[in-house]
């Protein structure tokens, strides 16, 4: 592949990029936002500093903490069919489906394309919170916030490691970055608004990984896999931990209007993440179009109820929703977040204990720490 640049009439981007191996791919993204420089070095949020310490104490070794010598079958990672591949059955029983003459031998590598896609995005999300992260290094102004910031920039570096390798070792072919994913994290970095970084990658990105490794973990008894979701997770609650601490400081100081545009940037982005669609690639892989497949796919998912991705959907709505709720965001501007969600059914979640309350419980690694001692 080429180098691709992201605004080609940017040539010092492209003579900047110019030595990089044609085997390489590259996407320049412009960043909008100041960088901060503090000269207070004074320890002034115990919250923050509480969390910079765990996270100092928590780093995990990719090499020697999990077991790479796992032999690994994609086709069992799942221990129960995934969603996706109880809802391309129901499809394939449809008149004029596309899908009607597979057989075992289909739905096997349907799994298998699927958890390769799966993984794939978890890899190319872990590359956007890496760099978002590094990204609030350099402009958050607290120095507290700076060093917490720099903790989780490793811990994303690792988990871009390790699904990459997992991946390329264990499982098969990367696919591309979904066009979706790719909008909301490029649209974080190019943001100049530092706390948008925050509250798109710290609470909703971070929640929606957090319900797909969750969901992904709840349904493997793949050993290596299982161990590495528990790390990343332990981390991830403790990234979200960090958004709420921070953004609930700055929010009981911004002006009706700019509560107001945080409190849209959260309904366009959670009913976007309700509508997102699967990687059309998968399906081209299996040698169907996708405009063949989505309407017996609609079909089916109508026939099945919600039941088919109910449980992924409960689990990041479960954690949004009250980490909204402990910023201030829900009942901002008269409710008009609170009447929104209200409409889409998700303030059944409000009460739900916040990741900031419960990060804890997500520690594998301490928890495995304290098993071997």
């Amino acid at each position: 592949m080429g180098v691709e640049v992201h605004d080609s009439t940017s040539t010092e981007a492209e003579a900047a990029f110019a030595g990089v191996a044609t085997i390489d791919s590259v996407r320049v993204v412009h960043d909008h936002a100041d960088r901060i420089f503090t000269w207070n070095y004074d320890r002034e949020r115990p919250q923050l500093e509480a969390l910079y310490n765990k996270g100092a104490a928590s780093q995990w070794n990719s090499v020697t903490d999990l077991d790479w010598s796992t032999d690994v079958d994609p086709a069992r990672v799942s221990a129960e069919e995934p969603p996706l591949i109880m809802l391309a059955r129901r499809a394939a029983t449809i008149p004029g489906s596309p899908l009607r003459n597979w057989g075992e031998r289909e739905f096997t590598q349907l799994r298998i394309e699927s958890l390769k896609a799966q993984l794939s995005q978890f890899m190319h999300g872990e590359q956007g919170a890496m760099m978002t992260a590094a990204k609030l290094v350099e402009t958050v102004p607290w120095i507290d916030a700076k060093y917490y910031a720099a903790t989780q920039t490793m811990d994303e570096a690792r988990h871009t490691e390790v699904f990459a390798r997992y991946l390329h070792q264990k499982v098969g072919d990367a696919y591309p970055m979904s066009p979706f994913l790719q909008g909301q994290i490029f649209g974080l970095l190019e943001d100049s608004r530092w706390d948008i970084a925050y509250l798109g990658m710290q609470i909703i990105i971070e929640s929606l990984a957090l319900a797909a490794f969750g969901d992904l973990l709840r349904r493997t008894s793949e050993p290596l896999l299982t161990k590495l979701l528990r790390y990343v997770m332990a981390d991830e609650a403790r990234h979200v931990a960090f958004g709420i601490v921070s953004l609930s400081e700055l929010y009981r100081s911004l002006s009706s209007a700019e509560l107001k545009e945080r409190q849209e940037f959260l309904v366009d982005n959670t009913m976007r993440n309700r509508l997102r669609s699967t990687t059309p690639e998968v399906w081209e892989r299996m040698g169907v179009t996708v405009e063949e497949v989505v309407p017996v796919l609609h079909q089916a998912a109508g026939e099945m109820g919600q039941g088919v991705f109910m449980a992924f959907q409960r689990a990041f709505f479960s954690k949004l929703v009250p980490n909204v709720r402990k910023l201030g965001l829900l009942d901002a501007n008269d409710g008009y977040l609170r009447k929104q969600w209200q409409e889409a059914g998700l303030l059944e979640f409000e009460h739900a204990d916040d990741t900031s309350a419960d990060f804890e419980s997500y520690d594998a690694v301490a928890a495995d720490r304290a098993a071997a001692n």
